[in-house]
């Protein structure tokens, strides 16, 4: 663990057992990865629901998915990452209702991954014990270096880490890690999320403003390589976009002097620009 912002909410056990944990993937155009991902997801202990929300993909995403035993949900356009995570958690809370489990207390967890992470999705097993524990409402993956191709996005992460320390007193040491899991009250107050790939940095400042607890844990978990061609930077450029866009909603725009990584400064409580 790097790093945890203390709160007085976590995760509440139903009838004495630990909730159940769905995971939910986003995907887009990921038909060669995203099956060996569910596959590893499947495979965690206490994971007994696989959602895929296939964000509007050209390929066979829906094929792949749906083969490797996901329940797929589509859209019928590209709507982004933050869309496609709250469609995956309403159908997650569709399937707790027709079970009986239509509480907080009784539903299942939601453990966000990214559909590129293959066997390594296994791993993020780790994300789990804290939240369902009641010792956090929400876990952030810390991922080990990842192979690039060169490029990268340090620039987008600064961006967002400063804003994040900022708004919430929060120090994140990956603040844009897709890789969480939450209870399904932290997700509910967190609503609507931040658009597209601001939803991290949003989600982040929203639960930690309220006093829900954060925690960081290291996993081992792998995305592909990074390129560097002209697809790359336009997503690195509009990821950098959606994030000032988050920030700027939450009134922690701009640079900040002297952030400090890895440590919590400050207090929820006393959030602020």
């Amino acid at each position: 663990m790097a790093n945890q912002a203390s709160g007085d909410r976590g995760s509440d056990e139903a009838n004495g057992a630990p909730a159940p944990t769905a995971v939910v993937i986003p995907a887009h155009d990921e038909e060669r990865r995203v099956g060996a991902t569910v596959r590893a997801a499947s495979a965690i202990a206490g994971v007994d629901l696989v959602v895929v929300v296939d964000d509007g993909s050209r390929d066979a995403t829906v094929r792949a998915a749906a083969a490797a035993g996901a329940v797929v949900v589509r859209h019928g356009r590209n709507r982004g990452k933050a869309a496609a995570m709250e469609t995956g958690a309403a159908a997650v809370a569709a399937i707790d209702t027709r079970e009986g489990r239509g509480t907080p207390q009784a539903a299942h967890l939601l453990l966000f991954l990214d559909a590129d992470l293959e066997e390594s999705a296994a791993n993020a097993a780790a994300l789990i014990p804290p939240v369902r524990d009641g010792e956090a409402a929400m876990t952030i993956a810390i991922l080990p270096p990842q192979k690039r191709a060169g490029g990268g996005h340090g620039f987008v992460v600064r961006a967002s880490r400063d804003g994040i320390l900022r708004a919430s007193g929060f120090a994140a040491t990956q603040p844009l890690s897709g890789q969480r899991c939450l209870t399904r009250e932290a997700f509910e107050a967190a609503l609507p999320l931040a658009a597209g790939f601001g939803v991290e940095t949003g989600l982040t400042i929203d639960l930690v403003r309220q006093g829900y607890a954060v925690r960081e844990v290291e996993v081992d978990l792998h995305h592909r390589v990074t390129g560097t061609d002209w697809a790359a930077q336009r997503h690195r450029a509009l990821q950098y976009a959606h994030v000032a866009r988050a920030l700027a909603e939450r009134g922690a725009a701009g640079a900040l002097p002297g952030a400090v990584r890895g440590r919590r400064t400050g207090s929820p409580a006393g959030a602020g620009g």
